[in-house]
């Protein structure tokens, strides 16, 4: 089934709640899957993936391509939705609320033996690992998660910040810089 603007067939038999499970299941799940990858891949791509979010966005609101409300500034908003998720990842290795072997990438510089001295350490930032930038290591989420959070400024690296507080400041910042 092609997903587009015009199609209304799934919208005639399906309430609002089960389109917007549908759409997230499809679509903002797999794009969050590898959303460390997606950081800095070629406009090109991004602009056919945020296409694609925004025929989502039309499916899950009930409204056509050309109504006022939708995303007008499209990469930003598909760049904003990446650095959020690798952000909040970040932040739930940093909390104890991720798998283990992904906590172990997010190394505070504070913890990391020889290193504790720096002034980074204070200040909240990440160690970041050795990987091949020459190919794709800089989008590996090693690399990615502690890039994104060592340029976050200090009082989003609060420690103390729930998450939802987290997630409502970091969109607050990414979308007032993009």
């Amino acid at each position: 089934m092609i997903l587009s603007a015009s199609t209304t067939a799934p919208r005639r038999s399906l309430d609002d709640n089960s389109v917007a499970t549908l759409i997230h299941m499809f679509v903002a799940s797999q794009v969050d899957y590898c959303s460390s990858l997606l950081i800095g891949v070629p406009k090109k791509t991004t602009n056919k993936l945020q296409r694609v979010l925004n025929a989502a966005a039309q499916i899950v609101s009930n409204t056509c391509k050309y109504d006022r409300g939708l995303s007008s500034s499209g990469n930003a908003n598909f760049t904003c939705w990446t650095l959020t998720t690798v952000c909040v990842q970040v932040y739930k290795c940093l909390h104890n609320m991720a798998p283990g072997y992904l906590s172990a990438l997010c190394q505070p510089v504070s913890r990391v033996p020889g290193r504790s001295h720096v002034s980074s350490a204070g200040r909240g930032k990440l160690n970041l690992l050795c990987v091949n930038l020459s190919m794709y290591g800089g989008r590996a989420f090693a690399y990615a998660g502690p890039t994104c959070w060592n340029s976050l400024p200090d009082t989003l690296k609060n420690i103390n910040l729930s998450l939802q507080t987290f997630k409502h400041h970091l969109k607050t910042f990414l979308f007032s810089s993009y």
